[in-house]
């Protein structure tokens, strides 16, 4: 089968594109360049990757950090469930969902080897407790979360408990990312005893004496890149890096620092013992001692900006080239206050969705499908690469919210295909692919079903690409490929109201290939009617089952139907009564739409002994060689289409708009 690759109305002209630019340096607040070390002019800043779930820097090297992919999702709101799966032997992605009080105060809840925990939304929170990576812990990744208030009053130099934030000995390929961390017993956070392959970014150490110290062994082996961080009202340990073999600090902000006349023990960065560190383009705003080297370290400073800061600037010895490493992105250091403020700490963006990756961590989309739990109440994300998927998918009523989404450039890169026909399983198990669930989004996917009609005679050789029965789906730049039967939008039964918005799509087949009795709109969308070979008769667009008391069935609008078939060989649709269900009665509207000549003069009719004058079918403003206005096409009034808009077929109870999402 061949289909047209997408082609979508663009909706963003290049003056948009241009506002939105001005518009994020302007929101960023670029500031002046500072006292010292003047760093080129800023760029404009890019959002593109400040969302990513790919770990970056070291962490990204020697196999990669994935933290729980491959394992299940779950969402946690208690300690006890927390402390279960961050402990378990098994993989697993932990949302952490509202705030957890851990007990007693000051207590560890254990990580074990692959899990990803990460804070809900930008409210996941973890009070008065630590996580704690215990020696040969790997392949961990933590965050989105606050982890707070775990001081115990008048131990300003923790000394009476240990009570970090995160502490860890002896790991590797770790991620630390877009957190806050505060006001603990202790460190904020402790990375200790040849721990290794490790990245920090884009979190917040805030209201605390010893943030971040690396290091803890006479050993030279850790490796860290520590990016995009803010240090604010801390005192020390900015970091202080002891013997780390590699520490790339780039595009941090030290603002607000504790001011107690402490000459030694109030700093920025110190690179200590035999740490190799090399410093890039941060911002320094009233620092003391904002970066310094032991005499047995090594220290390399770049493009950094220095304001209002005393003390020691220590540059010397060549440290290393991180490039030689992993490739990474500059910020330039006047942009950083700004986009370090916005940026770091627990983000929504990041909470609002896990996203699973096929094939890199579940080997099927079906593998990424079971992997999200039961009764989930928050968005998931299967981001399917680019390949064909010979398999077969089924989302269950019981997990909603979940966007399947191709990665390829476009929705021909990204193919779920089978070939089962009814004849083996009924209709609904031919389906390639069924959605049972609620809110359900799929974009830039082809769903097909390449059961071959033509070279085996069955009785039952309906194929369904897509089946859908739950509510509130959208399809979005996405293609079904099939003959008979190719998308079936349905619901759970007769009276139950489902909805179904398909645009910027292809949809192409023969018989009765597009049909159903979900209320349904298919917009900007090209609709290919195959031909059978025939003549007279090549097939139906439609074929509608709507419940007599839903106006709304399906809504056909500012799409284009094209055909390969003879001229007056194609029907628009025919009322389908399954099992003969009087209550079944169809509602098509076909409006604003180009209609080929393959269209008959007379495009609707019978089925099943039911006429189709009974039915509710009609069109309006149609144009094309296919469009004309007889006695037997029904015209919807101007007054009349005014009432049968894509929102008015949306809509429902609950407002529902997906039309309004660009």
């Amino acid at each position: 089968m061949t289909h047209l690759d997408s082609k979508r109305l663009p909706r963003f002209g290049p003056g948009k594109v241009l506002a939105a630019v001005i518009g994020l340096v302007a929101a960023l607040s670029l500031g002046a360049v500072g006292e010292a070390h003047a760093a080129p002019v800023p760029q404009p800043v890019s959002t593109a990757d400040r969302w990513t779930d790919q770990p970056h820097g070291f962490a990204s090297l020697a196999g990669g950090t994935t933290g729980g992919a491959g394992g299940k999702v779950v969402t946690v709101t208690d300690q006890a469930s927390l402390a279960k799966y961050a402990a378990a032997e098994e993989p697993y992605v932990i949302r952490v969902k509202g705030s957890i009080a851990v007990e007693p105060f000051g207590s560890n809840i254990v990580v074990g080897s692959n899990k990803t925990i990460i804070g809900v939304g930008d409210t996941g929170e973890i009070v008065h407790g630590e996580l704690h990576l215990d020696p040969g812990t790997h392949n961990v990744i933590i965050r989105n979360l606050t982890i707070r208030d775990s001081y115990v009053e008048g131990d300003w130099d923790g000394k009476t408990q240990d009570f970090d934030a995160i502490q860890m000995d002896t790991v590797d390929h770790v991620w630390i990312d877009h957190n806050r961390l505060t006001h603990m017993g202790d460190g904020l956070l402790d990375i200790r005893k040849d721990s290794q392959y490790i990245t920090v970014s884009y979190n917040q150490f805030t209201h605390h004496n010893k943030a971040f110290g690396i290091g803890w062994t006479s050993n030279v082996q850790t490796q860290i890149t520590i990016d995009h961080n803010w240090f604010t009202g801390t005192k020390q340990r900015n970091p202080s890096a002891d013997n780390c073999a590699y520490a790339h600090l780039y595009n941090n902000y030290l603002s607000a620092q504790v001011a107690d006349g402490d000459p030694v023990w109030t700093y920025g960065n110190w690179s200590r013992g035999r740490t190799r560190m090399v410093i890039e383009n941060s911002y320094y705003d009233g620092v003391q001692h904002p970066y310094q080297a032991d005499a047995t370290a090594e220290l390399v400073q770049r493009g950094s900006i220095l304001k209002n800061t005393t003390g020691r600037h220590d540059e010397w010895g060549t440290a290393f080239d991180p490039r030689e490493f992993y490739d990474y992105r500059l910020d330039p250091a006047a942009a950083v206050p700004a986009l370090v403020k916005r940026f770091s700490g627990p983000q929504r963006q990041i909470g609002d969705s896990v996203t699973l990756h096929v094939p890199a961590d579940y080997p099927t989309v079906q593998a990424a499908v079971d992997a999200v739990p039961d009764g989930n109440d928050l968005p998931v994300t299967i981001a399917v690469a680019p390949g064909t998927y010979r398999e077969k998918v089924f989302i269950p009523a019981s997990k909603p919210k979940i966007v399947l989404q191709g990665t390829g450039h476009d929705r021909s890169d990204t193919v779920i295909v089978y070939d089962t026909p009814a004849e083996y399983g009924g209709s609904t198990g031919s389906a390639t692919v069924r959605i049972a669930a609620n809110d359900v989004t799929a974009r830039n996917l082809t769903f097909s079903n390449d059961f071959d009609e033509a070279a085996v005679e069955l009785k039952g050789e309906q194929a369904l690409a897509m089946k859908t029965t739950g509510d509130r789906i959208v399809f979005e730049n996405s293609a079904f490929l099939g003959n008979q039967d190719t998308l079936m939008t349905d619901s759970p039964k007769l009276t139950t109201l489902s909805r179904v918005y398909i645009r910027d799509s292809y949809i192409e087949g023969d018989v009765d290939f597009i049909y159903g009795r979900a209320t349904t709109v298919i917009e900007h969308s090209v609709i290919r009617a195959l031909s059978r070979g025939s003549t007279t008769n090549n097939g139906f667009i439609t074929a509608a089952s709507t419940w007599k008391g839903n106006p709304y069935g399906f809504l056909i609008t500012r799409s284009r139907v094209v055909s390969d078939a003879p001229a007056g060989s194609f029907h628009l649709g025919r009322p389908w009564h399954p099992g003969g269900e009087p209550d079944a009665v169809a509602q098509v509207l076909i409006r604003d739409t180009e209609l080929p000549a393959a269209i008959k003069a007379a495009p609707w009719t019978d089925m099943g002994g039911f006429s189709w004058k009974d039915a509710r079918f009609a069109e309006y403003r149609n144009h094309g060689p296919g469009a004309a206005v007889t006695a037997d096409r029904p015209q919807l009034s101007d007054a009349e289409a005014a009432s049968y808009t894509v929102a008015h077929y949306l809509n429902g109870p609950d407002g529902w708009a997906p039309y309004d999402r660009r």
